[in-house]
């Protein structure tokens, strides 16, 4: 018996578009976007997990060296500074993985602020042309946070602490806890580097983390999406 089915012709037009039908249909296209918006977030979920792991990794590493280097009057006092090195290096592993998790928390946000919100209390979508958009952001998804902005984010919420923290305990390792008689800034030389070069070193490092920090700027995490009009579009 001959099978009279037609053979799928994925080169076909018709084959080609089906998705594209979902757009004239509106249960189709909502339950299209039921599915996308799990996986997004499963997406989302995965990369701030990777996020909080770093977190981690650098909190645990400064209790530690906090522990070990005021656990004896021998301990030297630049182990402090090998931690404000690895935090810094935490630092930028973590805002590049800030920015990529940004990109799939744009369109979760999207999402609930175009669909869900609008199916719950209908008083009409944030963004006009969100479905354009999100289609351009599927088609060629783009970093929209600066790194500037992803540092100084981080910054904000774990990594300023962190570094302010091991920067005093530094300075009260170089005074309240010397007993070689010298003065700070002899005590502070890092073998054949100066006391005045790691300070002033170290000066100007933390100057320009208070000003990463907190220097005021238009945030653009999240993928923020304007009206058409604008055209500030998810720069």
């Amino acid at each position: 018996m001959t099978d009279s089915s037609p053979e799928f012709d994925p080169e076909s037009r018709e084959e080609r578009e089906v998705a594209g039908e979902a757009a004239d249909d509106r249960s189709d296209f909502l339950s299209l976007m039921g599915h996308a918006y799990r996986g997004e977030l499963g997406r989302t979920t995965s990369w701030r997990t990777r996020i909080d792991r770093t977190t981690n990794w650098a909190v645990v590493m400064t209790a530690s060296l906090l522990t070990w280097a005021f656990s004896s009057d021998s301990r030297p006092h630049y182990i402090l500074l090998v931690g404000v090195v690895m935090v810094t290096v935490f630092l930028g592993i973590e805002a590049r993985r800030y920015r990529v998790y940004d990109i799939w928390r744009s369109r979760v946000r999207v999402m609930e602020e175009n669909v869900f919100a609008n199916a719950l209390d209908s008083e009409g979508v944030e963004q006009t042309n969100w479905r354009e958009l999100l289609s351009e952001d599927f088609r060629e998804p783009k970093i929209k946070t600066p790194i500037l902005e992803a540092i100084s984010r981080r910054l904000q919420r774990i990594y300023f602490p962190l570094i302010s923290v091991l920067l005093l305990a530094w300075v009260i390792r170089l005074t309240v806890f010397s007993n070689s008689g010298a003065s700070v800034v002899q005590t502070a030389a890092v073998g054949a580097i100066a006391g005045e070069a790691v300070l002033a070193g170290l000066g100007a490092f933390y100057l320009g983390v208070l000003i990463v920090t907190f220097w005021p700027s238009r945030r653009r995490a999240k993928g923020e999406l304007h009206s058409e009009t604008d055209s500030d579009q998810w720069k």
